[in-house]
């Protein structure tokens, strides 16, 4: 029988987290054949083993080697291209999907090309933990300050029919952390809209230590930058996020807040790193959209 859906998960490191995720791919509730796709991206540790462990319980598993260069995006990319279904869904390896989400998701694409599921927050995560940074697409789709004023979601939770995301050329691996956003809007200036699946869960494992939130917010900082840069000519308006100065709806500025509110070292690093990666930022002729991408555009 024709593979149906194709779940497709970056992985690399993951040994601590990927098991957990694995668990729960094995628990769907979805009863059609689906495949689930472990894009390596180079782990030092025990991923591969772990995810070989579960071809029993997970039957159209298949890991892929997705090392030749570093990054989710193109982790992703190599699993989708390699993806046998007609449909592709997103997850992380350090999240939990719900029980019912592949369900869900599949139901979903059917009636839309593209569509996002809500990210939940207390089941992975303490009280501290989730002090530390605001999670967005708990209650609708992400919004950002700068760009073609288009909303946009996480590649934690997200589902595409192939044949479409492979003629948008995929995810943009230049991008880094924000590749998925970039995504959402280059499908979305195709005239593809993003449909919400609040029904859709997966359950978001946050960063744990203030080294991986330091990492963490430098990344998101310098995939902002480059985002506003690659986006300027399409914005409706100037961009607020200026390097050093958090902007009216910034991702910074909610941070800035959260630390005063709870007083959380999490948020004061996350926040602190966010602007060191953005001011670090220069422009490169590598951050323009892909020329497969370009055509796409509809500036009026």
């Amino acid at each position: 029988m024709a593979v149906r859906v194709s779940v497709v998960v970056a992985c690399l490191d993951a040994e601590a987290t990927l098991g957990v995720q694995l668990e729960a791919l094995a628990r769907q509730t979805f009863r059609g054949p689906f495949e689930v796709l472990i894009c390596d991206n180079g782990s030092r540790d025990g991923s591969r083993e772990l995810a070989c462990s579960y071809v029993d319980r997970l039957p159209g598993l298949r890991v892929l080697d997705a090392s030749d260069r570093r990054g989710p995006g193109h982790a992703r990319n190599v699993g989708a291209r390699a993806a046998q279904a007609p449909l592709v869904v997103f997850c992380d390896a350090d999240d939990e999907v719900a029980d019912d989400w592949l369900a869900t998701m599949v139901a979903a694409l059917h009636r839309n090309p593209f569509v996002a599921g809500r990210f939940g927050t207390t089941r992975l995560n303490g009280a501290w933990v989730r002090r530390t940074r605001p999670l967005d697409q708990q209650g609708g789709l992400q919004h950002s300050p700068f760009g073609p004023d288009l909303p946009h979601a996480g590649a934690g939770n997200l589902g595409i029919r192939r044949e479409l995301f492979l003629q948008v050329g995929g995810f943009d691996a230049v991008v880094g952390c924000l590749e998925d956003t970039d995504l959402c809007w280059r499908v979305q200036l195709t005239g593809v809209t993003l449909t919400y699946c609040p029904e859709a869960v997966v359950h978001v494992r946050l960063r744990r230590s203030l080294r991986a939130m330091w990492w963490q917010g430098r990344s998101y900082g310098a995939a902002a930058a480059l985002l506003e840069h690659r986006y300027a000519v399409l914005s409706p308006r100037p961009s607020p996020v200026e390097p050093g100065r958090p902007g009216a709806s910034s991702p910074a500025l909610k941070l800035f807040r959260l630390v005063a509110a709870r007083r959380s070292p999490g948020a004061l690093a996350w926040t602190l790193a966010w602007h060191v990666g953005h001011r670090a930022y220069v422009p490169d002729a590598a951050d323009r959209l892909p020329q497969d991408a370009r055509g796409t555009l509809r500036a009026g």
